[in-house]
């Protein structure tokens, strides 16, 4: 999923001129039809926001921010700079510049602050087997990202499981099918398909050893139903990461809840090593969220659980409800500060750094981090997470 847009700066700035997705039920009477097609609407709104976050991760690849050779990969549109203004020399701090910088700079330390939580947690207990389920996945490439560490990109202690609409999983599929690259992380050799449909069906659901690909609408995981026939391939026994970028965010709080507690007290037993990492926009009162959220209103994306977890006291309330004995969080400003070196802070400043600090700042304020753990049952448990307790310090 896409973080949310960034506000318009120069409103927030008294004009000073500066600034820089599921599946859907049965159709019923008129009414139903009418509330049908919305929820169509808001679900296609809300898929569109991967096309999204991959341009913005190409775009801050291109800039020389991340190194992620299969960004480009995954857009499906122009493949051009989403703001080609930099190439014209222009210097001047107006909207459109800084709103670049701030987005590459925000993807930037996004990407490192939770490629950081899961290097950690794979790099535990040495060669122990462990699972990550990635929810609301999309094109998000860090499976592939992970698997090119290593010699001939295997890695048996891994199993990695991506969910998402089936709509984006038929996307991902697609691409996977024509990259030799990533075919060549998924190890194709071993590897088979399954339609979730009927055989007229694109393909949506991939299983391999280390990699699966799970059509699947997250709202309708019921722990009164049986289990998905695709959630066979979890393995309920194993430490386990689940990741959720900007994907709850979109869900009414109940739903979002829901689905939370459906992997932490259903699907996992409290004996099972478990951890989650949320990247969420918080802070939606002050006036500069306020702003944020009318913006993204106006595009018909609602964030729905921001109002009830918009802060990090609600956010450590949520993960101990989730079942976690333990939860930290921090915001990109303490995330840029305290979790990137000097050396890369100076590589990075050394691109097109944004100088308007205080409008940089505005925004990394209203993105943050959560990330909350149990030690489980296992004999080696907490040793799993123990680099969680400081993982920026």
């Amino acid at each position: 999923m896409a973080p949310p847009s960034i506000p318009n700066l120069n409103t927030l700035r008294g004009g000073r001129g500066r600034g820089r997705g599921r599946g859907l039920g049965s159709l019923g009477g008129p009414s139903a039809r009418n509330a049908e097609g919305e929820k169509v609407k808001n679900d296609r709104i809300i898929q569109q926001t991967d096309q999204d976050a991959s341009l913005s991760r190409m775009s801050a690849v291109e800039a020389g921010y991340l190194d992620d050779p299969f960004a480009k990969l995954f857009v499906t549109s122009d493949a051009q700079r989403r703001f080609p203004i930099i190439n014209r020399g222009i210097k001047a701090l107006n909207f459109w510049y800084t709103e670049m910088l701030t987005m590459f700079l925000g993807t930037y330390v996004r990407t490192k602050a939770i490629d950081k939580l899961v290097d950690e947690f794979l790099k535990s207990n040495g060669h122990q087997k462990k699972q990550i389920i990635s929810l609301g996945a999309g094109s998000d490439t860090r499976f592939f990202r992970i698997m090119t560490r290593y010699p001939n990109c295997q890695r048996p202690d891994l199993i990695y499981h991506e969910m998402d609409f089936s709509e984006n999983t038929v996307q991902k599929l697609a691409v996977a099918q024509k990259s030799p690259e990533l075919l060549g992380c998924i190890r194709p050799e071993r590897y088979c398909y399954a339609n979730s449909g009927s055989l007229d069906d694109p393909l949506d659901t991939l299983r391999s050893p280390t990699y699966h690909l799970h059509p699947i609408d997250l709202r309708t995981l019921d722990h009164s139903k049986e289990l998905p026939p695709s959630f066979q391939e979890i393995d309920r026994t194993l430490p386990t990461l689940i990741i959720s970028e900007c994907c709850l965010v979109y869900l009414a709080p109940a739903a979002a809840d829901t689905v939370a507690l459906y992997f932490t007290k259903h699907l996992f037993p409290s004996t099972t090593p478990l951890g989650m990492i949320l990247y969420e926009p918080v802070n939606p009162h002050d006036a500069f969220g306020k702003v944020m959220v009318s913006n993204l209103a106006a595009r018909g994306i609602v964030l729905q659980t921001m109002r009830k977890y918009g802060s990090f006291e609600a956010q450590a309330i949520r993960m101990k409800a989730y079942g976690f004995d333990m939860n930290n969080a921090a915001d990109v400003n303490e995330l840029w500060k305290k979790g990137v070196d000097p050396k890369e802070k100076e590589r990075v400043a050394g691109l097109e750094m944004v100088d308007e600090v205080e409008e940089w700042e505005l925004l990394a304020a209203h993105y943050c981090v959560v990330w909350g753990w149990r030690s489980g049952e296992a004999e080696n448990g907490k040793a799993i997470w123990k680099r969680w307790e400081d993982p920026f310090g």
